[in-house]
């Protein structure tokens, strides 16, 4: 096998999941590709609990270039968490994520480190010209971007494309769960980072099939709530559910004042005003929301002085540290 002393300057992150038939075409391209750039470099593919032949052609791979590592989950856990798995292990100055489906064009690494260089410390790529059908993967696509792009504040084309750039640093700081991967470039925003986006070439899926529909839109749109609330209220929880929960307490107590006045003043019955039950409703959902924050704020104390924990269960690794 063959040994390597030289720390890499780049680290490639790829999540496989039932991709055997692409493997061999994607390290052949992929090589060539990182070859032309000159830099010390290692790929780290992660093993995400696939049922196929991928783990024995990622082994026999690792065995002939210790510029493999491999990091093989015990079951599926996502792309998510495939990607927390290459960053926790990235030894690179930069980073760049690229999918195992061949769809993703090995030679354009070269054009956004080259973009990189410019001073942005994220690069995303832009499926400017996508290879997929238009009703169930671009369409919902199109929209999700859309509505990513207007939530975040951070406008992209493409969000949903894998091959980025990332200065590794910036990925080491993030915690992922969930889809929050597709987020990445507006999480990362929060640090105060350059983000660019360029066009990238896109080839049409030559294996298997693709392991996502349009399903997944749900569960991405989900997720943009969670993004959004993290970006703006994150420590600061009770400035969102307090603040709605006083204007609610303070109109449902102005319309119980109101009522306690005409009922003793002006004698006129309440159990006929529908009022009534709006000014209730109104005083307990303030109180339950000011609750909301206190619990939040809690929370918010126990996630940033508690332990990381991993989102993922590692069987083996492969020329790992």
């Amino acid at each position: 096998m063959a040994s390597t002393q030289v720390a890499p300057w780049l680290s490639v992150v790829v999540p496989i999941y039932n991709e055997e038939e692409s493997i061999p075409h994607l390290y052949t391209h992929l090589t060539a590709a990182l070859a032309q750039i000159d830099k010390p470099y290692e790929i780290i593919c992660v093993d995400d609990g696939s049922r196929d032949g991928s783990f024995a052609l990622l082994h026999e791979l690792a065995e002939r270039d210790a510029r493999v590592r491999v990091v093989r989950f015990r079951r599926n856990f996502g792309q998510t968490a495939a990607f927390a798995a290459g960053f926790d292990r990235a030894r690179g100055e930069w980073l760049v994520t690229i999918d195992a489906d061949l769809q993703n064009d090995p030679d354009d690494i070269a054009m956004l480190l080259n973009k990189a260089a410019e001073g942005f410390d994220v690069v995303s790529g832009w499926r400017a010209h996508r290879q997929d059908p238009f009703l169930n993967r671009r369409l919902p696509s199109i929209v999700a971007n859309r509505m990513i792009s207007w939530a975040t504040g951070v406008t992209l084309h493409d969000y949903g494309c894998s091959l980025k750039v990332y200065r590794t640093d910036i990925v080491k700081h993030i915690s992922l769960y969930g889809e929050l991967h597709r987020f990445i470039p507006a999480i990362a925003s929060w640090q105060g980072v350059a983000v660019a986006e360029m066009p990238v070439n896109h080839a049409p899926r030559r294996y298997g099939t693709s392991k996502y529909g349009i399903s997944r839109t749900t569960r991405v749109l989900l997720d943009l709530i969670t993004v959004r609330f993290l970006l703006s209220y994150s420590t600061r929880p009770m400035q969102v559910f307090g603040s709605v929960g006083l204007v609610l307490g303070t109109v449902g107590s102005i319309l119980l004042a109101y009522l306690g006045y005409i009922r003793l003043f002006l004698g006129s019955p309440l159990s006929d005003r529908p009022l009534l039950l709006l000014a209730v409703l109104l005083v307990v959902l303030g109180v339950q929301l000011v609750g909301m924050g206190l619990l939040g704020e809690l929370i918010t104390r126990v996630y940033y002085e508690g332990s990381n924990r991993p989102i993922y269960a590692v069987r083996e690794e492969l020329n790992g540290e």
